[in-house]
């Protein structure tokens, strides 16, 4: 009987033959049996898909059906794993579906929709022609196809950004790196939010500069501080006549010719290149990045010691001088942004400041 031929060998006789034809008709038949059922399983719910991928699977496996059936049967299974959210095996039989007949639509829209729930747009994109060759005027592919190109502009887009952000970060480390700075952990970050350096067009850098009042620890933010611009102007503008008095200055000790900037020296430690990159791309389209080319493979900024003496100590800025002058200091580690100290001598607090008395609050990060 055919029933025990040995696997790959022919019938002989014409009974061999008929039992042969018989078994197919039988299988097909089960196959064709199966099919039905999924179908049904599928119009039941949810709770009743993985029967029908049960049957999907087992009608295939019975080897009988002409390929154009077995596609039918691949697009069926993709179609419950779609239901299911398994993408990739939705995908696969989708694939394996085209593949057995190369013109079956459902089999492509399926494609489609699996690969946008992958986020594999050109796939999507090739998959959705292909469908719309085939079937010109549906409209669902037509939807399809809309949101393939939507989706492929909002990511090249997004791409953009990336490569935007991580070009200005990059411009800056290579700034930073070109005047020998020192970069540190961001402090104060409760302030100063997500502010960071800009590099215009002639390299020159622009820094938000954090001043912080020593003695009552309220703060003000001077957003475009050049780099080349001296202290004094600021002051100047600061506390210029036609300003309002600082509320909390009670004894008004905070006037023009009696406050001084400090910043604090010998303190920190400075971050490698690669840090103070992902440091510049918090807040953009590139924080997620991890890597940031073969330049930053082998970290050669990298500093990883304290600047300065053993112990942290204030150290008095003049105010003729530029912010790059003070900041290329060797014992100055900028914390994220520059960040200054204001004192006024007549204040009777001036005096525990210069001895080393006081020190920032807990929030200051160490």
């Amino acid at each position: 009987m055919a029933l025990w031929m040995e696997k790959g060998s022919e019938p002989q006789t014409e009974s061999e033959i008929a039992d042969l034809v018989g078994i197919n008709a039988l299988k097909e038949s089960a196959a064709i049996e199966l099919k039905e059922k999924g179908n049904e399983y599928v119009k039941m719910g949810k709770k009743h898909y993985s029967d029908a991928i049960d049957c999907y699977t087992r009608a295939i496996n019975q080897n009988v059906l002409s390929d154009s059936e077995n596609s039918i049967l691949f697009a069926n299974r993709a179609h419950v794993n779609l239901l299911l959210g398994n993408y990739r095996r939705a995908l696969m039989d989708a694939e394996d579906a085209i593949k057995l007949c190369p013109t079956n639509v459902k089999a492509l829209y399926r494609a489609v929709k699996a690969s946008l729930s992958l986020n594999l747009l050109s796939e999507a994109k090739q998959y959705c022609e292909k469908g719309l060759q085939q079937s010109p005027d549906n409209e669902e592919l037509r939807k399809l196809a809309r949101q393939v190109d939507l989706r492929k502009s909002e990511c090249e887009r997004h791409e953009a950004q990336i490569s935007k952000a991580v070009e200005s970060a990059k411009g800056i480390v290579s700034a930073i790196e070109d005047r020998n700075l020192k970069i540190g952990k961001a402090s104060f970050q409760e302030l100063i939010g997500l502010k960071k350096s800009i590099l215009d067009k002639d390299n020159i850098l622009h820094w938000p500069v954090l001043l912080l009042y020593a003695e009552f620890m309220t703060s003000d933010i001077i957003e475009d501080f050049c780099e080349t611009d001296m202290f004094s102007a600021h002051l100047d503008m600061m506390f210029s006549e036609s300003c309002h008095p600082l509320p909390w200055d009670k004894e008004k000790a905070y006037t023009r010719e009696a406050v001084e900037l400090y910043y604090e020296a010998g303190s920190g430690v400075c971050l490698s290149r690669k840090e103070i990159i992902r440091y510049l791309l918090e807040g953009t389209a590139g924080s997620h990045l991890e890597s940031f080319g073969d330049d930053y493979a082998n970290e050669s900024f990298d500093h990883r010691t304290t600047a300065g003496g053993s112990s942290a100590k204030w150290v008095k800025v003049n105010e003729k001088r530029a912010l790059y002058d003070v900041l290329k200091e060797p014992n100055f580690i900028i914390p994220g942004i520059p960040v200054f100290y204001i004192v006024s001598k007549r204040s009777s607090f001036y005096k525990d400041f210069k001895a080393g008395k006081w020190a920032p609050p807990g929030f200051h990060e160490e």
